[in-house]
């Protein structure tokens, strides 16, 4: 199992929103690549980053935070948020991003999901956030009609690396993964299921390893750690077995 440090992106510096709302964004450090530089150094193998303009404008808005960390880091980072086409997935990918994260693209253009998977194998997720079940998109503005397994099992055979499953109602506030929902969907689908949205304390990853879903690739974790409600320490080495 992975655990994501997330990165989120607002107008350069590294925040973390609470049920996705810009208004109610919290700035954690003003310099991104010293963040992504800190989780490196605490052991963290693997960062999420995301361009939460980027998401609302869908166009890469936050692009030069992203360069910086890239240039900061030796770890991989996957990253989503105003992704749209397939000329700014080969961009982020020939600067140095592991794996893209399609969100809403995925929902108003699946294709591109098939084809980007088609060019660059192994190196897209799709990116899911639920509301009330059902699939955000536009930074979380818009709620459409589909269930997250609806969409899911629209890439089953598309080559998708992973779905980062987010729970909006839970994201940034601490209320714990929606771990039910996590392991239903992982059992249902065969890509591998990232859990997103609250993640909270040591107890989270701990009901997440005992569920004992071969489906969950692992989970993101983002204000618990800027909180120190979750030690990196600990975290890492419970994940990794030796506990």
């Amino acid at each position: 199992m992975i655990l994501f440090p997330a990165i989120d992106l607002k107008d350069g510096e590294c925040v973390r929103l609470v049920h996705g709302l810009m208004d109610q964004a919290t700035v954690f450090n003003d310099n991104p690549a010293a963040q992504a530089r800190a989780f490196e150094d605490a052991g963290f193998e693997y960062i999420h980053l995301v361009d939460l303009n980027g998401a609302f404008e869908g166009r890469p808005v936050n692009a030069g935070a992203v360069e910086s960390i890239l240039a900061e880091i030796s770890i991989p980072a996957q990253l989503g948020g105003g992704i749209r086409d397939l000329a700014t997935i080969e961009t982020w990918l020939e600067k140095g991003i592991r794996r893209v994260i399609i969100g809403t693209a995925a929902v108003k253009n699946p294709d591109l999901v098939i084809e980007a998977c088609a060019k660059f194998p192994g190196r897209i997720a799709v990116g899911l956030d639920a509301k009330g079940g059902r699939v955000a998109t536009e930074g979380w503005a818009d709620v459409s009609d589909l269930t997250v397994l609806d969409m899911a099992r629209r890439f089953e055979d598309a080559g998708v690396a992973a779905i980062i499953y987010t729970d909006i109602d839970r994201d940034g506030a601490l209320e714990g993964l929606n771990i039910d929902a996590t392991v239903s969907l992982a059992d249902q689908i065969s890509i591998p299921v990232i859990a997103s949205g609250g993640l909270s304390s040591i107890d989270d990853l701990k009901k997440l390893i005992v569920a004992n879903c071969s489906g969950i690739e692992g989970a993101i974790s983002g204000r618990a750690l800027y909180d120190g409600r979750l030690d990196p320490a600990e975290a890492l080495k419970l994940i990794r077995g030796l506990a």
